[in-house]
């Protein structure tokens, strides 16, 4: 019988394989950190947070971002954590509680539907059910979702059924508040 140390590494044979080099694959160990659990079908934001993004180490997020960034230019990620990494959010937990303060907004009025499947990364995105209505084709309706676009940190995308109109950028939690009965009743 042989005893090993489990505090000593141990040395594991390779294949004798000239020119063998392997290196992390950080586009996977990204994937990995971006993963939700099986599953899971949040009724919001805040329900979606359950993958390594949003319990490890903000600094440890942000590194791993930034290097797979580097691999990919175009890797997918939350909107908030774009923003930290670009210096124009202060935190992820900033960018939680205005993700929390759209749900309470939103929440508080008819129509509204979460949807928290959608661009890789992202938390999801909320539409108003009732601008389907007038619509006389199958189409999209209103759309609300957070951005990194500017800092305002909302967009909503008008009803519509056929090609998709540019993005209304909204200012911020105030601006929404008071234009939200004019977004809902756009028409296409």
């Amino acid at each position: 019988m042989t005893v090993v140390d489990a505090g000593t590494p141990q040395r594991i044979p390779q294949p004798h394989s000239r020119g063998l080099h392997v290196e992390p694959m950080i586009g996977l160990e990204w994937a990995e950190a971006l993963e939700q659990p099986f599953g899971a079908q949040p009724g919001t934001p805040a329900e979606a947070r359950f993958s390594w993004v949003h319990r490890a180490p903000e600094v440890q997020v942000i590194a791993l971002f930034l290097a797979a960034r580097t691999a990919d230019p175009s890797v997918p990620a939350p909107w908030w954590l774009r923003a930290v990494a670009a210096g124009t959010l202060t935190s992820r937990l900033e960018g939680f509680l205005i993700e929390d303060r759209v749900t309470k907004l939103l929440d508080a009025r008819p129509g509204w539907v979460f949807v928290p499947w959608g661009e890789e990364g992202e938390p999801g995105y909320w539409e108003y059910m009732p601008s389907e209505r007038a619509l006389s084709r199958p189409g999209m309706p209103t759309t609300l979702a957070h951005t990194d676009r500017h800092t305002g940190w909302i967009d909503v995308v008008p009803v519509h059924a056929g090609p998709t109109p540019p993005p209304i950028a909204v200012a911020g939690l105030a601006d929404l508040r008071a234009n939200l009965a004019r977004l809902e009743s756009l028409t296409p």
